[in-house]
């Protein structure tokens, strides 16, 4: 092998160290909760927003619009869908082009104009043109939506060092306060702005949020001098992906070779043979453990004959083992993605069918004359997380803590696995409240008077509403946390946008559920799934989701006993659901 190349290699790694250390050094005053308390405050306001909007959306589609109920959900679940999609392309953006800050703020005023764009559409505009402006509003919101999603966590995550056990112990407390934070907007919105929806109008329930989001966006921009920034896109992430397979696949009848003095193959970038590294750079090289998983992949690592004599490293002929274990990761997650899509399909009933039940149902609160909003049920989801939350935070953690010994308490897929169970018996509670409440609808001859308020309290959706909290909290923390942590870091807004991706796809899954419901009940009687949900048999369509939960938990539990995860300090995830990585040899 030509020397030359080997010191190239070396010299290239170690400048790349150089660059992360001095960089480093540069942002260490900047950061931490000083600064993360302002991008908080962004998707905070984005949130209450979204939520206000979402969380009553299928009530004015049926009500203002008059459209049935069984297109009124899938509209709703196609704009859901849309704003959860767009995140994949507004993560590409960011990490390819635009950075993460500069996403953020340009989406974040898209966003704001879709909100006064929807406000004049319920408001100004003439009633033949209020549909269709109205769904360009909402669809421009995604477009926001695509640019801030995937990227306003992972800025605010980036704020926190993870460089000792101690700071990745407050990285992971991070995700549970801001978690709690995006219910407590959630929360607040389905409460206070729905209340208003229903009671006074739609012109200023919406022209609340235009307030509000003014506000987070000044307030965003105030906080700009403290933030820690990138120092730039990377590029494709993509094309790194591509280049692993292209350069494996060139090379997959080479076998390894070895550089002189070093028992193992010479790397490229960011990992170097640590025997011609003096001990600066030995100690600031960041270093993944390399796995045995997909050793297809390894290929890409070796320095063949052609790789030696070629005075110019090509990246689609050579790849460093830093390039291939990020690969490897993207592949881990993906199984792990398929199996929680089930759950999303779950969640989607709060907005949808669990707000229809409600409507037929007494939702006076003693002898008042005031009637709860019955989208405003979805509050309840958000207050129990908001209680359990903290609890789980500051009691189960710790307690946990001191029998596994992992920083969090339980591993995220463990956390997971946890609200996937959940999710299941949400699914069975609320199908036996709802043959509960046909078979009141039947005693009290409502079955053809779909209009009619059956005599049972609304506080019978309670435990469906509060179960989907606990889900939540176990579910959503603990997927936003694994895509985040097991994402490459040049990806990290790419992992947030995959997470973001389940609820979208869960929702198009759920139109293509009803879709094939619908065609197969109809030919053996009554439609499930018809606009009087007293003939109807919402409580089968529950019992259908239960099942399909039930093996997507077995599949989810197959594929967490497999999974590998990250580890670039050595041992940081010994823990039994899931396993840490499996160093081959000294590098």
């Amino acid at each position: 092998m030509d020397s030359s190349v080997a010191l190239e290699l070396i010299g290239n790694g170690a400048k790349e160290a150089n660059i992360k250390v001095s960089t480093q050094r540069r942002s260490a005053s900047r950061g931490g909760w000083n600064a993360a308390i302002f991008i908080i405050f962004v998707e905070v306001a984005e949130r209450f927003a979204f939520y206000g909007i979402s969380g009553n959306l299928i009530t004015y589609l049926t009500k203002e619009l008059h459209q049935p109920t069984a297109t009124a959900v899938k509209n709703v679940n196609n704009w859901v869908g849309v704003s959860t999609l767009f995140p994949v392309l507004g993560a590409f953006i960011a990490d390819s082009f635009m950075g993460r800050f500069k996403t953020i703020l340009i989406s974040s005023v898209t966003f704001l104009l879709g909100t006064v764009l929807l406000t004049l559409s319920v408001s100004v505009i003439p009633l033949h043109c209020r549909e269709a402006l109205f769904f360009t509003a909402l669809y421009i919101l995604s477009v926001g939506e695509g640019g801030h999603k995937p990227c306003v966590q992972t800025f605010a995550a980036d704020q926190f060092y993870e460089d000792s056990p101690e700071k990745r112990k407050e990285k992971s407390s991070f995700f549970n306060w801001w978690f709690l934070g995006i219910v407590a907007a959630g929360t607040a919105a389905t409460l206070l702005l729905i209340y208003l929806q229903d009671n006074i109008g739609w012109t200023l329930g919406f022209g609340v949020l235009v307030a509000v989001l003014g506000v987070a966006l000044a307030i965003f921009m105030l906080g700009i001098n403290r933030y820690r920034k990138e120092l730039g896109p990377v590029g494709s992430p993509f094309t790194r992906v591509v280049q692993v397979f292209v350069a494996a696949t060139r090379k997959w009848r080479v076998e390894r070779t070895s550089c002189d003095g070093c028992d193992h193959h010479v790397l490229f970038y960011n990992q170097t043979c640590a025997t011609h590294l003096d001990g600066d750079q030995q100690h600031n090289t960041r270093i993944i453990t390399r796995t045995n998983q997909f050793r297809f992949l390894d290929k890409a690592t070796i320095i063949d004959n052609i790789d030696a004599s070629s005075k110019t490293l090509n990246p689609w002929r050579l790849c460093s083992v830093d390039q291939v274990e990020d690969v490897k990761l993207v592949l881990r997650l993906i199984p792990i993605w398929f199996s929680c899509i089930v759950f999303h399909v779950v969640q989607t009933q709060t907005h949808t069918y669990f707000i229809k039940q409600g409507s037929t149902m007494i939702r006076s609160i003693g002898i008042s004359h005031f009637h709860i909003p019955p989208a405003s049920l979805q509050g309840l989801t958000g207050i129990t997380i908001l209680i359990f939350v903290p609890i789980y935070e500051r009691v189960f953690v710790p307690i946990a803590r001191k029998f596994t010994g992992h920083p969090s308490g339980i591993t995220v897929l463990q956390r997971i696995g946890v609200g996937l169970f959940l999710s299941i018996l949400n699914m069975v509670v609320a199908a036996l409240v709802e043959a509960e409440r046909v078979s009141t609808a039947k005693e009290n001859n409502l079955l053809d008077n779909p209009k009619a308020t059956v005599p049972m309290a609304i506080w019978w959706l309670l435990p469906q509403y509060v179960i989907c909290g606990f889900s939540d909290a176990f579910t959503v923390v603990g997927l936003q946390e694994l895509f985040y942590d097991e994402m490459p870091e040049a990806m990290r807004s790419m992992g947030a946008a995959a997470y973001i991706s389940l609820i979208g796809v869960g929702s198009f899954i759920t139109n293509v559920i009803i879709s094939v419901v619908q065609a197969i009940s109809s030919r053996y009687g009554e439609k499930w799934l018809g606009d009087n949900l007293n003939r109807a048999h919402l409580d089968y369509f529950y019992w259908v989701l239960a099942g399909l939960s039930a093996l997507s938990l077995c599949v989810f539990l197959w594929n967490a006993m497999r999974f590998v995860y990250k580890d670039v300090d050595g041992g940081k995830n010994n823990v039994p659901m899931g396993r840490k990585l499996r160093p081959e040899g000294h590098v």
